[in-house]
């Protein structure tokens, strides 16, 4: 499922037009976004929660030239699915 599929998919189920789906899937997208870059969680119950985590600097090997690396280190988006969420898909 894409970006319109989703949108789509939003405004059959709340019954809105697609435009105000539209505005509301950017709007949840946009509001974990931020709350994500200050470094807050985002916790749907039964769902699941964004957070951010960071991954310490390492080393690595170059596949093409096998020379030795240093991998940066980095935040990384973490996803983990709910109670609710995990059991719908088993």
């Amino acid at each position: 499922m894409n970006k319109a599929d989703l949108i789509s998919a939003v405004a059959a189920e709340a019954g809105l037009s697609k435009v105000d789906a539209k505005k509301a899937v950017e709007a949840f997208v946009s509001t974990v976004t931020k709350a994500l870059k200050e470094g807050d969680k985002v916790s749907l119950i039964g769902f699941g929660t964004f957070s951010v985590a960071e991954r310490s600097a390492r080393t690595g090997i170059n596949p093409s030239t096998k020379a030795t690396i240093t991998i940066p280190a980095k935040k990384v988006t973490k996803f983990k699915p709910g109670a609710k969420l995990a059991d719908a898909i088993k």
